[in-house]
């Protein structure tokens, strides 16, 4: 199977088990679980699972290991989260989300703004409701708290917002995307390496490198396909950056620029993993096709 089969075939097990998660309504409030599953089920490739449960399979753990799936859904949950509070009017205010109305339109701004507080807290009761031994709930609650807190998603989103207002220089456009894309795809070695019980600082370390490597060039790439994406297969509208005056990779250097920075970053990311070999082909696939995805 190609990346792009491989990410379906891992997304029917992810999408089952978080189906599971997410159907437990009230019946006084069952409009928040139909808010939850809203965003949570409105497509996406899924790239964060998948990076937690093949960076487990690394370590050694069988595919669909419980506990790596539970993690890995675990974060599904506050990368939701994050694209529902992203959309509301006081952020981007955007009306679409892969070509659906955002949580908001449909919900109400209230009501998605709780949504995206119950995703990010229900986050934190799966992974200590999982089966994985206390060690590896303790690692996943730090990982989960340190990346996607105020020191990592929550502080690269602010950068965003005030890049809004103000020119980013280079140093601190480099800082945002950091924090905003790539602390939540290291999250997802992370998980994938706790869940696994890995006790191996050098493999964590490496891991690591590649996360942050691919997840810039992710934030390169989508500052590309805003330019040049076909906004019904693009996340976002087509031009919101622009739309928005945002700061991007675009305010520094061209369209090539940008993707031979986002190709030195891909290789980068795949020599970090070289010592593991055809081990860690997967990873090698997916830095790839994160590389040339067209939406």
């Amino acid at each position: 199977m190609n990346t792009a089969e491989k990410l379906k075939y891992y997304n029917e097990t992810v999408n089952e088990r978080l189906d599971s998660l997410l159907s437990r309504p009230d019946a006084d409030f069952p409009v928040i679980t139909d808010a939850m599953a809203y965003s949570v089920k409105n497509g996406g490739k899924r790239i964060r699972p998948y990076l937690t449960l093949i960076t487990s399979e690394l370590c050694g753990l069988e595919r669909f290991d419980e506990n790596a799936l539970d993690f890995a859904c675990a974060l599904e949950c506050i990368h939701t989260y994050s694209l529902i509070h992203d959309d509301l009017p006081c952020m981007d205010n955007d009306d679409l989300r892969r070509g659906k109305p955002t949580n908001h339109k449909v919900f109400g701004e209230a009501v998605a703004t709780l949504a995206g507080d119950a995703l990010l807290t229900y986050a934190f009761e799966i992974v200590a409701r999982s089966n994985a031994s206390d060690k590896a709930k303790v690692k996943a609650t730090a990982a989960l708290s340190e990346l996607a807190g105020y020191k990592g998603m929550v502080g690269g989103q602010v950068m965003d917002l005030i890049g809004e207002t103000k020119r980013l220089d280079r140093r601190e456009y480099e800082k945002m995307n950091a924090l905003k894309t790539g602390c939540l795809l290291r999250c997802t070695a992370r998980l994938g390496l706790a869940a696994a019980g890995c006790e191996d600082a050098d493999m964590y370390a490496r891991c690591d490198e590649y996360c942050s490597c691919i997840g810039w060039a992710f934030q390169i790439r989508d500052d590309i396909l805003d330019v040049i994406g076909d906004s019904e297969e693009f996340g976002k509208p087509l031009g919101s950056d622009e739309k928005n005056g945002k700061t991007t990779v675009l305010s520094y250097m061209s369209l090539d620029e940008a993707q031979e920075l986002a190709a030195k970053l891909t290789e980068k990311a795949k020599a970090a993993l070289s010592v593991y070999g055809e081990k860690a082909s997967d990873l090698y696939d997916l830095a790839d096709f994160l590389l040339n995805r067209r939406k």
